[in-house]
């Protein structure tokens, strides 16, 4: 029985009356009633207040219990969850299968390049098809795109699972949403970025020390990037280049040094590996890991003397699409996304440091754990990606166009 408007619920009214009565028998065994009335009030109250409280988390837990159970019905029944993101063998080996035999539910991944997906979407809406439900995208595709197109539902009152909205389980003290309305699109990440690989066979750490050291002539033709003339990781760091340490730099760096570039991933570590470009800016670990196991001497560089170190939140924010086909499969997705168990499987696949408190990060490799009392540069910061990144991105197209 719930409260409607300033009337009480069934279980407040019998916690009051039980108030009244027991104020009362103290004041028919001692007859001064209104000084022992005020004595019990006084007494009484706390132990009012402690019953009232077990029966509001009680109601509380049985509410979120009834809500999952209904979402859980209803995300069976309606078959399947479209979850969009860039292609990640995390999703594919760890998350989905885990999905699927947690909760019957099949997870439909469309993978791809974010530029290459976004203009499939927007395609499908301008003739009324809405196919996806969930996004798990970068930075620049949530915040330029889904976000100023109204692509998004509110995600925030999704969330019912006490482990996901408990402020203890999270680093910032709640679930950390960075849009401006800050309920659109959530942060579960902060992990420290690596500005790039070696492999140590080609290249000694000592020989890297600052980000000045990668223009030594010694290096000319043996770094690879990601394209960095199109949107993507490798614009992306030439921006920061641009940003701390100048226009000279990144003249110098992607022109005078000649470094490799290309748009596939798998790519850079096969050249690291074999040492054709034994420094690589845009290599991922995820895409590393492997090598090191089989006793490839790669080694990932967190800081240099000369750049401010950097976070981000990789490997992805996640925000729910509005008209989803699949409502209650994404509203359990996300959910459950956001949970330990759901965190950890990426952050242990994909190497990442999460926001959540009650995650193991000891898998994880220490140079990718922010430190205390360090001033980061945030890489996935609301404002930096809107404004910073994309200005100083221009500059670079520019610069790179005049070669």
């Amino acid at each position: 029985m719930k409260r409607k408007g300033n009337r009480l619920s069934r279980k407040e009214w019998l916690i009051r009356l039980w108030l009244k009565q027991a104020i009362g028998n103290r004041e028919e065994a001692t007859g001064n009633k209104r000084g022992n009335f005020l004595f019990s009030a006084y007494c009484l109250l706390p132990i009012a207040y402690c019953l009232l409280a077990v029966v509001t988390v009680r109601g509380q837990e049985k509410d979120w219990e009834q809500q999952w159970n209904q979402t859980l019905a209803g995300a069976r029944k309606e078959g399947a969850v479209v979850v969009v993101g860039s292609p990640d063998p995390v999703m594919r080996n760890e998350i989905i299968p885990k999905f699927k035999a947690r909760f019957g539910v099949p997870v439909e991944f469309l993978a791809g390049r974010s530029s290459e997906i976004v203009a499939r979407i927007r395609t499908e809406r301008a003739a009324g098809i809405y196919s996806v439900d969930v996004f798990l995208s970068g930075p620049d595709t949530t915040a330029t795109v889904l976000y100023p197109e109204k692509m998004l539902d509110p995600l925030r009152p999704l969330l019912v699972l006490p482990e996901v909205l408990e402020a203890s389980k999270w680093k910032k003290g709640k679930p950390w949403f960075v849009d401006p309305e800050e309920k659109f699109i959530l942060r579960p990440f902060i992990s420290v970025s690596s500005l790039l690989f070696i492999n140590t066979d080609f290249v000694k750490p000592e020989e890297i020390r600052a980000a000045k050291d990668l223009l030594n002539p010694k290096w000319k033709g043996k770094i690879s990037t990601e394209d960095p003339t199109t949107t993507g990781a490798g614009a992306n760091l030439a921006a920061r280049f641009h940003y701390q340490l100048g226009a000279n730099f990144v003249k110098k760096l992607y022109i005078e040094q000649r470094p490799v570039s290309t748009r596939e991933r798998r790519q850079f570590t096969d050249w690291l590996a074999r040492g054709t470009q034994p420094i690589c800016l845009n290599c991922r670990e995820d895409d590393v890991r492997p090598l090191e196991k089989e006793g490839f001497k790669l080694v990932e560089i967190f800081e240099l003397t000369d750049l401010a170190p950097g976070i981000n939140g990789s490997p992805w924010l996640m925000s729910v699409a509005n008209r989803a086909p699949h409502p209650n499969a994404a509203r359990l997705f996300v959910n459950w996304m956001a949970s330990r168990e759901g965190i950890e499987l990426y952050s242990r696949g994909y190497g990442s440091a999460s926001l959540r408190t009650d995650v193991d990060e000891s898998f994880l490799n220490p140079g990718n754990i922010p430190r205390a009392g360090v001033r980061y540069f945030d890489d996935t910061d609301w404002s930096w990606v809107v404004t910073g990144r994309q200005e100083n991105r221009d500059k670079v197209w520019k610069l790179l166009k005049s070669r």
